[in-house]
C-alpha cells in the first residue's frame, strides 16, 4: 500500500484483525482502512462496531486513535456513528484525547457542517479554550479557526476572558500550538493603547523562539498592535526588539532565508525604520542562492537612505561585476532605483553607472542606458551633460528596452545633440525588423526631432517613418499613433508642439511598492504562503475549489477559481442583462389557433413578398449568423492616394480606409493585459459551441503556455482542451484559435439562467488573466432542434403559462423572417392567420444546450411595428434570452 500497490481486495480480512490487542498492528489496521475505506464504504461499515469499542478502552492511545481514524474515514456512512465516540472523547480525562477530538470535530464539520452544529459540538470546542492543558487549548483553537474558514462564519470570538486564557497558554504549548495562538491573536480588538501594551509583552519572548515560523507569528502581532498605539517612544522601544530576532533569521538554510526575506520584505514597506540601521546584513554573500540575492537586493534599496548611500552603491558596483547576468542586470536596476528615490544621491549613483559604462560589457551598458532614461525622467535637464558618452555605445545596443531607451533620450534632447539626426537614422534603417516598443519610440522621437528641427533630411525621415507605420505595419497601436501624429503636423504644427513637446509628469521609484491596502492585508498574513507571493490568500486558496475535480494535465489552471459576485459588463461593451422587453400591447381577441390541423394549410393566400429590411452590425454580435436575405452593400472603397502620399501638410489619409474589417469584440484590453490583447466570442461552428479567440501580444518579450478555463455557468459550459493552441507569440505579433465548448456536469451553476461567462487565461510568462463575456443564445440553440407538429402542441397544452414580450420590430415578408429565424436554429413550424384581426401567427421551436426544448408563438401584422412572442418551456427562466434571440434574428 504504502509503495504503490493496491491491496483493496485484502479489505475483508484486514477488518478482521481490528480486534487484536497489539497497539503497533491497531495502528497499521486503522492506516489501512483510512487509505481504502473511500473505496469499500460498504465494507467500512463493518469497522464502526470496534471504533465505537475502542473509543471506550482503558488504554488514552486508542481511544485517541479510534477517535482520530473514524475523523479521517471521509465516508457518510460512518459519520454518524462517530458522534456519540466524539462527544465523550471531548469530555475525556486525559487531555491527549481531548486535544486529539478537538481536531476530529474540524474533519466531521467539512463532511456534514449541519451534523456539527446540531450536536453541540462548536459550543463544546468554545469551552475547551479554557481547559486547564494548554495542548488542548491550542487544537481546539485551531479546530475552531479552521471551522471558520471552510464556513465563512464568526464562530470563534475573541474575548477579553478568552485572550486571558490564550496568552497564559501560550508559554507552555508546543511550538505550533503558539504559531496557532498568535495567528488569532491578529483578530482581536483591543480596546485602547493598554490592552495592546499587554499583548505585545506577553508576545515578545516568542521573538525569541528557535523556530522561525513562530518568530514570524509573533512579529505580526507585534506589528499589528503597534498600529493601534499612538506612544511614539513605546514604538521604537518594540522595533528595537524587532531587529535582532528578524536577523536572526538570515542565518539559517536559503530555503528559510528566502521566506524571512519575502515577509522582511512587506515588513520595511511598512516600518522601514525598524531594520534602518541593519542594511549591512542584506549584503549578499558569494555562496547565496540567486533567489536570496535578489530579495536582498529589494531590501537594500528599499532601506536605502543619504547615510548608508556609499555603503550600499561600492556593493551595488561590486554586484555588477558578477558573473550572473540576471544578478548583473539587477544590480544596475538597483542603481538606477536608488538615484530616482535618494535626490542628494543622484550624482553619486549617476557616477557609478558611467564607470559601469566604461567596462564596455555589453548587457551592463544596456541595463545603464535604460535606468539613465529613468534618471533623465526623474530629474529634467540636469544631467544632460553625460548624453555624449551614452551616443558612444549605440553600436552595442541590440535589446529592445535599451534600444528604445536611447532613441527616447535623443528624441527629448534633439536640440543639444548636434547629429541627433544622423543618430537616429541608424535606427530607422531597420524600422520594419524591429520590435513594437522601438518602433513606437523611433516614430515619437522622429516628432520630436521634427519639431526642434525642421530640416530637409528631418523632413524626409519624418516621411519615411509615417509611411512605414501606416503601410507596412499590423500593429494597430504603431498605426494609430502614425495617424494621429500625421493628422497633427498636417493641420496645426503648433498644437502638435503642445502635445509632443508638453512637459512630462515626474516619476518616482515604486516598481516593489504594493498599494497601501493590499499591504495593510498582507501584514495580517505575515508568516503565510500569502506574505511569500505577496498576494492576499483568498487569490490563490480557495475550500470550494477543493472539491472540485479537474482534469489531471493542466495543472495551476485548474486551481484558478473566480469570483461568484455581480460583475459590471466586459470590456466588449456587451452586457449579461437582457434588455427589459417592451410593455405587451393590448391583447388581441382570443383565438385558438393551436387546433389540430397545426401543420395544415393556411386558408387565407399570404401577402405580397416584401423587400427585406437591413440588419446593421448584427453579424459581428451574433457571430457571422446570416441576419438578412439580402447582401449588405459593400464599404466605399478609399479615395486614391495622392501623388505624393506622404506630403506633410497636404490632407492625412484617414486611419479608417486602412483599418481592417471589425474585429472580434475585445474580451481583454491590452492595459488590462500587461500589454496582451485577447478579442473572441462564442459561436456555434460544424454543430459545436466554439471560443473563437484572437490574442495579440504587445508587451516586451513572447508569451506561451495559453490555456483558459471557466468557472461554473448555467449551461455547463467548460473547454474540451483547456490548451489555447496559439502556440508562442512574439512581440507584436498575432494569432487565433478555436477553443471547442462542451458540457462539464461538474461546471454546471444552480439557480436562475444567467447567460454570464467568467474566463480565466494562464500564460506561462504574465500570469492569470480574468474577464466577464456574455454566451449568446445563437451559440447556444441547436441545429437540430426542430419537432413535430403534434409534439408541439401536445407540449403547449401542459406546460403553464406563457411569457409574452413585445418586440418592436417591423416584418414585412414572412417567408424572410422564417429564413432569418431558421438561420439563428429557431424552427418555424406553422404560419396562419388569425381571423378578425389582421394578424398572422408563427409557431416555432427551438433546443437550448443542456436546457431542452423552448416553444414560441409570433403574432405581427405585415408592415406594422411591433411582434408579440409568447415564451413557453419547462425552463421558464429562459425566456428572457431566447426571446432576445428572437430580436437579434429578426433586426
Amino acid at each position: 500500500m504504502t509503495v504503490g500497490k493496491d491491496v483493496s481486495m485484502l479489505f475483508p480480512h484486514v477488518v478482521n484483525c481490528m480486534q487484536t490487542e497489539d497497539l503497533e498492528l491497531k495502528k497499521l489496521v486503522y492506516l489501512y482502512l483510512i487509505n481504502y475505506a473511500k473505496t469499500q464504504p460498504d465494507l467500512a461499515i463493518m469497522a464502526v462496531n470496534t471504533f465505537v469499542k475502542d473509543s471506550q478502552e482503558p488504554n488514552p492511545l486508542i481511544r485517541a486513535l479510534a477517535v482520530r481514524t473514524m475523523g479521517c474515514i471521509r465516508v457518510d456512512k460512518i459519520t454518524e456513528y462517530l458522534c456519540d465516540p466524539l462527544q465523550r472523547c471531548l469530555k475525556d480525562d486525559d487531555p491527549y484525547v481531548r486535544k486529539t477530538a478537538a481536531v476530529c470535530v474540524a474533519k466531521l464539520f467539512d463532511i456534514n457542517p449541519e451534523l456539527v452544529e446540531d450536536r453541540g459540538f462548536l459550543d463544546m470546542l468554545r469551552d475547551m479554550l479554557s481547559d486547564a492543558n494548554p495542548m488542548v487549548v491550542a487544537n481546539a483553537l485551531a479546530a475552531l479557526q479552521e471551522i471558520q474558514e471552510i464556513s465563512g462564519k464568526e464562530v470563534l470570538q475573541i474575548t477579553s476572558h478568552t485572550l486571558f486564557k490564550l496568552l497564559a497558554a501560550l508559554n507552555e504549548c508546543t511550538e505550533w500550538g503558539q504559531v496557532f495562538i498568535l495567528d488569532s491573536l491578529i483578530n482581536y480588538q483591543v480596546q485602547d493603547s493598554k490592552d495592546a501594551e499587554k499583548i505585545v509583552e506577553r508576545v515578545l519572548p516568542r521573538l525569541q523562539h528557535v523556530n522561525s515560523a513562530v518568530v514570524l507569528s509573533a512579529a505580526k502581532v507585534v506589528l499589528r498592535m503597534m498600529e493601534e498605539v499612538r506612544n511614539d517612544e513605546l514604538i521604537k522601544v518594540w522595533t528595537r526588539k524587532m531587529a535582532p530576532p528578524l536577523v536572526t533569521l538570515l542565518s539559517a538554510e536559503p530555503e528559510v532565508q528566502y521566506v524571512a526575506l519575502r515577509n522582511i520584505n512587506l515588513i520595511v514597506q511598512r516600518w522601514p525604520q525598524i531594520l534602518a540601521h541593519e542594511v549591512k546584513v542584506f549584503f549578499c554573500k558569494y555562496n547565496d542562492p540567486i533567489y536570496v540575492k535578489m530579495e536582498k537586493l529589494e531590501i537594500m534599496i528599499k532601506l536605502a537612505s543619504e547615510k548608508n548611500i556609499d555603503q550600499v552603491l561600492l556593493e551595488f558596483k561590486e554586484y555588477a561585476q558578477e558573473i550572473d547576468v540576471d544578478f548583473v542586470r539587477k544590480a544596475v536596476r538597483a542603481i538606477g532605483r536608488c538615484a530616482v528615490s535618494l535626490e542628494k544621491a543622484a550624482q553619486r549613483c549617476i557616477s557609478v553607472l558611467l564607470e559601469l559604462i566604461q567596462t564596455k560589457v555589453n548587457y551592463v551598458v544596456q541595463e545603464a542606458v535604460i535606468v539613465i532614461k529613468d534618471i533623465f525622467r526623474r530629474y529634467p535637464n540636469q544631467y544632460e551633460s553625460i548624453i555624449a558618452q551614452l551616443c558612444e555605445n549605440l553600436e552595442s545596443l541590440d535589446e529592445p528596452e535599451a534600444k528604445a531607451s536611447m532613441i527616447w533620450i535623443i528624441g527629448e534632447y534633439a536640440e543639444r545633440i548636434d547629429n541627433a539626426d544622423e543618430l537616429l537614422e541608424t535606427f530607422l534603417e531597420t524600422f520594419p525588423e524591429e520590435t513594437s516598443m522601438v518602433q513606437l519610440q523611433l516614430l515619437t522621437a522622429t516628432v520630436k526631432l521634427f519639431l526642434k528641427k525642421p530640416t530637409d533630411s528631418v523632413q524626409r525621415m519624418i516621411q519615411l517613418v509615417l509611411s512605414c507605420a501606416t503601410n507596412e505595419t499590423d500593429n494597430p497601436d504603431l498605426r494609430d499613433r502614425a495617424y494621429v501624429y500625421w493628422r497633427l503636423l498636417s493641420t496645426d504644427p503648433e498644437a502638435a508642439k503642445d502635445v509632443v513637446l508638453t512637459s512630462k509628469p515626474v516619476i518616482s521609484d515604486d516598481a516593489a511598492t504594493l498599494e497601501p491596502g493590499l499591504l495593510k492585508i498582507l501584514m495580517e498574513q505575515i508568516s503565510t504562503l500569502a506574505s511569500v507571493y505577496q498576494k492576499p490568500a483568498d487569490t490563490f486558496v480557495s475550500r470550494q475549489r477543493l472539491a472540485v475535480q479537474t482534469v489531471d494535465n493542466v495543472g495551476a489552471l485548474d486551481a484558478v477559481e473566480l469570483a461568484a459576485s455581480s460583475a459590471p459588463v466586459s470590456d466588449n461593451g456587451v452586457s449579461a442583462a437582457v434588455p427589459a422587453a417592451a410593455p405587451v400591447a393590448a391583447a388581441a381577441p382570443a383565438v385558438d389557433l393551436l387546433g389540430d390541423d397545426l401543420l395544415g394549410d393556411s386558408s387565407t393566400a399570404a401577402a405580397p413578398a416584401q423587400p427585406p429590411a437591413s440588419a446593421a452590425g448584427l453579424d459581428d454580435l451574433l457571430g457571422g449568423l446570416s441576419v438578412s436575405a439580402a447582401a449588405a452593400a459593400p464599404a466605399p472603397a478609399p479615395p486614391p492616394a495622392a501623388a505624393d502620399p506622404f506630403d506633410m501638410f497636404g490632407a492625412a489619409p484617414s486611419p479608417v480606409a486602412t483599418a481592417a474589417a471589425a474585429s472580434l469584440p475585445v474580451l481583454l484590453s491590452g492595459e488590462k493585459g500587461k500589454g496582451l490583447t485577447v478579442s473572441g466570442k462564442l459561436r456555434r461552428s460544424n454543430g459545436r459551441i466554439v471560443y473563437q479567440l484572437s490574442i495579440a501580444n504587445a508587451s516586451a518579450g513572447a508569451v506561451d503556455g495559453f490555456m483558459l478555463q471557466v468557472n461554473n455557468n448555467s449551461f455547463g459550459l467548460a473547454p474540451a482542451d483547456q490548451v489555447v493552441a496559439v502556440g508562442s507569440l512574439a512581440p507584436g505579433t498575432s494569432n487565433t484559435a478555436q477553443v471547442v465548448m462542451t458540457y462539464n456536469p461538474a461546471k454546471h451553476g444552480q439557480g436562475s439562467v444567467s447567460t454570464r461567462l467568467q474566463v480565466a487565461m494562464r500564460t506561462n510568462q504574465l500570469g492569470v488573466f480574468y474577464w466577464d463575456d456574455t454566451i449568446p443564445m445563437s451559440a447556444l440553440l441547436e441545429e437540430h432542434g426542430t419537432i413535430d407538429g403534434q409534439t408541439f402542441l401536445n407540449t403547449w397544452r401542459t406546460l403553464p403559462q406563457e411569457v409574452t414580450q413585445r418586440l418592436d420590430t417591423t416584418i414585412s415578408d414572412i417567408e424572410a423572417a422564417k429564413a432569418k429565424l431558421q438561420a439563428s436554429n429557431i424552427f418555424v413550424l406553422a404560419h396562419r392567420p388569425v381571423p378578425g384581426t389582421g394578424q398572422d401567427a408563427l409557431y416555432a421551436t427551438g433546443r437550448v444546450f443542456q436546457a431542452g426544448q423552448v416553444l414560441l408563438e409570433l403574432r405581427l401584422v405585415r408592415g406594422t411595428p411591433g411582434v408579440d412572442v409568447a415564451f413557453k418551456s419547462e425552463r421558464q427562466d429562459l425566456a428572457d434570452a431566447v426571446i432576445g434571440a428572437v430580436r437579434s434574428s429578426l433586426s
